[in-house]
């Protein structure tokens, strides 16, 4: 898996009620197309920005009722097994069982102590995303949590990050780093959650103008939750599209204050 180092953002999907609506609202919000369908893996679709792979979207399957409608954040391993062993050594638990996709790769998707849901990904043929960090596509994430410090004992233990803490009394956050780069924050929910909200990772969505982009949603029956708000990565927005996954928005060029300082 080279050029990919474990623990690195690698795929994002979700599995909705309504895919066609999905791919209505994300065609119109993010600018993406949609690939055939794949009957033989549960009409599985990949979503492209500008010919390239972005995102995948499904339908939810027979026993997914009573799963929540969200953006699922893959990481990369280069053994699925042995990334499901350590996950629970380290206290996580399994919520699908490793598993073979053809030969696009291998997954299994987990939980923190904490209750995140997350997955990793073993490249086969898929390698993941094709495009990252313009308009259309992932950019970043944020591990949103009730509980940081576990979170903050259990991935670094996970994927080897190396934990930096923002120097800032109102707002507990963090980056996880990987050899010095950065892969993932990790945030302290506030009060200012709903209470029925779990703890989740939190992908964001680089757009060419945050406030067009949450026009869009508004119109099409999603909700803004916080934002926008400008700040020194760019100016960004919490949203939730219609059917309940939640997401966010950032205009990476729109940047204002300064970087805050990490120790």
């Amino acid at each position: 898996m080279a050029g990919t180092p474990e623990g690195t953002p690698i795929w994002l999907d979700a599995s909705f009620p309504d895919l066609a609506a999905a791919k209505s609202f994300y065609g119109e919000v993010l600018g993406w197309t949609f690939g055939e369908s794949a009957e033989e893996y549960g009409n599985y679709t990949q979503a492209f920005s500008g010919g390239k792979a972005v995102a995948g979207l499904a339908p939810q399957m027979p026993g997914q009722g009573d799963w929540p409608t969200a953006w699922f954040l893959f990481f990369a391993t280069d053994d699925v097994q042995a990334g499901t062993e350590r996950i629970r050594a380290h206290g996580g638990r399994t919520v699908m069982e490793p598993m073979a996709v053809g030969d696009f790769g291998r997954m299994t998707v987990a939980a923190d102590p904490g209750g995140v849901v997350f997955g990793l990904w073993e490249p086969g043929t898929h390698r993941g995303f094709e495009k990252q960090g313009e308009p259309g596509a992932y950019c970043w994430a944020e591990v949103t949590t009730r509980e940081p410090e576990k979170a903050d004992a259990f991935f670094p233990a996970l994927f080897g990050y190396d934990v930096k803490r923002m120097e800032d009394d109102a707002i507990d956050f963090a980056v996880y780093e990987l050899g010095g780069t950065t892969a993932i924050g990790r945030m302290k929910m506030t009060e200012d959650f709903p209470a029925e909200l779990p703890s989740h990772i939190n992908p964001y969505f680089a757009v060419e103008d945050c406030d067009e982009a949450i026009a869009k949603v508004r119109k099409l029956g999603g909700q803004v939750h916080f934002g926008p708000h400008d700040s020194p990565f760019g100016r960004f927005a919490a949203v939730s599209d219609p059917q309940g996954a939640g997401f966010s928005v950032i205009d990476l060029h729109t940047t204002k204050g300064e970087m805050p300082k990490l120790s």
